[in-house]
């Protein structure tokens, strides 16, 4: 008999920027809507750490670098701060603790999202790596984050492999053919 293999789990944390949440004057229903598309629709994917904080830069760095420096999640889901406000910081602060920026999540979150309502080019979110964890910034609003999470879920959990070392061959397929010298039409290699 064949041994199974062990699945791999995604550890996930989810972490709400918001002073109104922060001081208990709102309820956080953008991090109940993370938390239910993660365990729903994201396999073996497990919620390890969810916390409110303030839209204080250093209190939100501070948390990202808890959970990915010591407490290993795998993947960190921000959700608020990404607006044009003053106080809306996330994104300085995720750019604060990555080590590399992955700006197609965020491009492709805010132009699919954009398709069903324009004020979702006002987003500065950002997505990026620190070390082996994936950090992804997602707006405010309830309804926001549903729709621009559902946009990246599915590409997660590969970006994550990578990431971990456990998806060696990530490159392009190749076209296998050589450059070739079109100055006649002919398409002859030079050799």
């Amino acid at each position: 008999m064949g041994q199974l293999k062990a699945a791999l789990v995604i550890t996930v944390g989810i972490l709400t920027i918001s002073d109104a949440v922060s001081q208990g004057k709102r309820h956080d229903a953008s991090g109940d809507n993370i938390q239910r598309l993660v365990l729903h629709q994201m396999k073996d994917a497990r919620v390890h750490a969810r916390e409110v904080v303030p839209d204080e830069r250093g209190q939100i760095a501070d948390r990202m670098i808890e959970w990915a420096d010591r407490q290993g999640v795998d993947l960190i889901l921000t959700t608020g701060g990404t607006g044009l406000a003053p106080r809306d910081v996330t994104p300085e602060a995720t750019r604060d603790v990555i080590d590399r920026e992955a700006p197609g999540l965020a491009e492709l979150m805010r132009i699919e999202s954009a398709k069903h309502n324009i004020h979702a080019v006002l987003s500065r979110g950002v997505a990026g790596a620190r070390g082996q964890v994936l950090i992804v910034n997602l707006p405010g609003s309830p309804r926001g984050v549903e729709e621009m999470l559902q946009i990246v879920l599915p590409v997660l959990p590969h970006a994550i492999d990578i990431l971990k070392g456990k998806q060696a061959d990530h490159a392009p397929p190749s076209h296998d053919h050589e450059p070739q010298d079109d100055s006649h039409g002919h398409g002859h290699r030079h050799e």
